[in-house]
């Protein structure tokens, strides 16, 4: 029974793969012993909340007046925050603009405790996505970014820093926005070094106004698409589910992949093994009333990747990681999981 109202666990699926709540919690408990790395683009989600004063006379405009307004960290660095709320000792890697956005997100990075090396380039703005917002709608968003790759130097330093600290590291998560500061010749840098050590490895790389391609992360212990994602990377528009999440997994070597159906929940895939009975299982969406999507995506790749970190098998992270969804989107904004709130809706 959940605390949540709006969520629920599904209990044929907990009965399909011999998941109990004892072995759920036991594993949300080790997540404090794992060593994380996450790299991927720092982005500030601001959100303007507006009263409605009607329409224009002069166009057919909507007029509103800013009563309130938030900033959130979003992108990688909400990824980031979500490790070490759900109590992860987190290192974060990415760039930003020297401007009061990045001042805001070191100053939340540190009060969390998240390690954070953000390399400020003078050439790029901190990506800024503005959201207007009336009613729990969004009217408007605006988007102020760079989409070039970092430089080469930049690059170097990133690795480097990645590199100091190799061997203490369980988990690397790449999150990557598609807006340059994972460009290919680094992400292949960082998968050798991973697999050199047989660190997990998991990629998410969203396209959601701008194109991403998830197949360049090569071999990865999860990668986590949407069906939009998959199908661009496969350029399959037309099969269905089962066949697109087979040939994703072939053209990118992934052991493991969700692909993310938006409110229809999550197709589950993962390699075919003798012992298996299933390699292919869906998840419905856990909150029936979402009050704000953004982020969904990003709680559920670090929740299930340090659960799979852990020891976890793949049922177990998608349930945990649809579940952690579940919680982010009961609230407006980018809030920090916490720990404590996925051991609530279990118990």
């Amino acid at each position: 029974k959940s605390s949540l109202n709006s969520i629920y666990i599904p209990k044929n699926y907990l009965r399909r793969h011999n998941i109990n709540n004892k072995k759920l919690i036991s594993l949300l408990k080790k997540i404090s012993k794992l060593e994380v790395v996450v790299i991927g683009d720092l982005i500030i989600d601001k959100y303007i909340s507006c009263q409605p004063l009607g329409m224009s006379q002069e166009d057919p405009s909507i007029v509103v007046t800013p009563v309130d307004t938030k900033l959130y960290i979003g992108g990688a660095g909400i990824v980031s925050l979500h490790a070490a709320g759900l109590g992860a000792n987190v290192n974060y890697f990415s760039v930003s603009g020297n401007d009061e956005y990045y001042k805001f997100a070191k100053k939340q990075l540190n009060l969390r405790k998240v390690n954070s090396k953000i390399f400020v380039d003078d050439s790029r703005p901190t990506t800024l996505k503005t959201r207007y917002r009336s009613s729990d709608k969004t009217l408007l968003r605006v988007s102020n970014l760079q989409q070039v790759s970092i430089s080469k130097n930049l690059q170097k330093k990133i690795f480097n820093e990645v590199k100091k600290i190799i061997n203490k590291v369980d988990l690397i998560v790449f999150s990557d926005f598609n807006y340059g500061c994972l460009p290919q010749s680094l992400v292949d840098k960082i998968i050798n070094l991973g697999k050199s050590k047989k660190i997990m490895l998991t990629a998410d790389s969203q396209s959601s106004s701008q194109n991403g391609n998830i197949c360049r992360y090569k071999n990865m212990n999860l990668i986590t698409p949407t069906e939009k994602e998959a199908r661009m990377a496969t350029r399959n528009h037309e099969d269905g589910l089962i066949v697109l999440a087979n040939q994703l997994r072939e053209e990118s070597s992934a052991k493991n992949s969700f692909i993310k159906l938006g409110p229809e929940g999550l197709l589950v895939h993962t390699e075919r093994k003798k012992n298996n009975l299933f390699h292919t299982d869906k998840i419905a969406a856990l909150n029936l009333v979402p009050k704000d999507v953004i982020g969904a995506g990003d709680s559920m790749l670090i929740s299930s990747a340090m659960v799979m970190a852990v020891g976890g098998n793949i049922w177990e992270a998608a349930l945990l990681g649809s579940l952690a969804s579940a919680i982010q989107v009961s609230r407006l904004g980018n809030t920090p999981l916490n720990i404590n709130e996925l051991l609530q809706e279990i118990k």
